[in-house]
């Protein structure tokens, strides 16, 4: 049978009040009463109910944490970030995967509304009107992670994906003097849609007009790396450079380029971006954008707690800082 609180202060020979006040850590009890209380609920095996706990304080100390997919690498790495956070302020998690699928993404919100969750941390795709519909008739706050609205209505942690971006390619034309590859996701995102953009800009600044041929989006897998060097290579000129969108991507071009009977760098350059682990692990060491991943969820995390606390909050729209780190797939 299942102990209950009322067994625990029955046997303890105490209240269900202070035997409640030692569960929660209340300070007001005395300590040879909390040592007598804890011997209890140990000796019987006792378990507070969450569930009842939350009906009576009307929280769950639960946060919903959607996520495109938990077994990419960089998500895997940001939902680290989010965790560390969650556990320090003693917040469970519901971790969900999207797959950036929107109906999914309604779904899953409105799924976890239904758990009664605390606070939602969102990572996501395109944020639409409906997104944002949901997100400001939810009963709880949300918060978006590496997820850029273009509206400015939600709370969110991004970097300036447009700007790095642009750094990036700008870089490679001031290294190679020649017109370089774009290889990334063909998801319609925002984020997508800025660091294309920065591409974008800096061929436009040096005076380059963008080659159709050059461009090749697919998913954000690594196999997306592999098939881009393949189409790279039939053709006539093939670049000199390639700027990835995303890191697990850029692994993909540098081996289909080794595959291929190439050298990295000396016969094309690889800059990547987002630095995961993997970056540092590869040889050659990938060239990439610095994108803080940890601090993004857990920068996220610590404002949804914010919001979630009734504190203050000087910026609801954090840009967390980026840099470029040189390695061996660059000259």
């Amino acid at each position: 049978m299942t102990v209950t609180i009322y067994d625990v202060a029955r046997e303890a020979n105490v209240s269900m009040a202070t035997v409640s006040r030692v569960v929660n850590g209340n300070p007001n009890v005395k300590p040879t009463t909390r040592k007598k209380v804890l011997a209890t609920i140990e000796q019987l095996g006792y378990r507070p109910n969450a569930v009842a706990r939350g009906l009576a304080s009307k929280k769950t100390t639960t946060i919903g944490a959607i996520i495109p997919d938990i077994s990419n690498i960089f998500f895997s790495e940001l939902a680290r970030g989010i965790e560390d956070i969650a556990t320090m302020y003693k917040y469970n998690i519901i971790l969900s995967s999207s797959d950036q699928n929107k109906d999914k993404e309604i779904e899953l919100i409105n799924t976890m509304l239904e758990k009664q969750v605390d606070g939602i941390l969102f990572m996501g795709g395109n944020i639409t009107e409906e997104h944002i519909h949901q997100f400001q008739t939810s009963s709880v706050p949300v918060v978006l992670a590496s997820t850029y609205d273009p509206t400015d209505t939600i709370p969110s942690v991004n970097i300036d994906y447009e700007l790095a971006a642009y750094e990036a390619t700008k870089t490679l034309i001031e290294k190679t003097n020649q017109l370089p590859a774009l290889v990334g996701s063909q998801a319609d995102t925002s984020v997508n849609t800025l660091k294309t953009n920065g591409y974008l800009r800096a061929l436009k600044e040096a005076g380059m007009e963008p080659n159709e041929d050059y461009i090749y989006k697919g998913s954000y897998a690594y196999s997306t790396g592999i098939e881009a060097m393949e189409h790279f290579l039939k053709l006539e000129n093939r670049p000199a450079s390639v700027f990835v969108m995303y890191d697990e991507i850029a692994l993909g071009v540098i081996h289909g380029a080794q595959d291929n009977g190439l050298n990295v760098p000396e016969d094309i350059e690889v800059f990547g971006f987002d630095n995961i682990r993997l970056a540092s692990m590869v040889r050659p060491k990938l060239t990439t954008v610095v994108q803080p991943t940890y601090d993004i969820g857990a920068v996220g995390m610590r404002l949804l707690t914010k919001y979630m606390n009734d504190e203050e909050v000087e910026e609801k729209n954090v840009v967390l800082p980026h840099r470029m780190e040189f390695r061996d797939s660059t000259k």
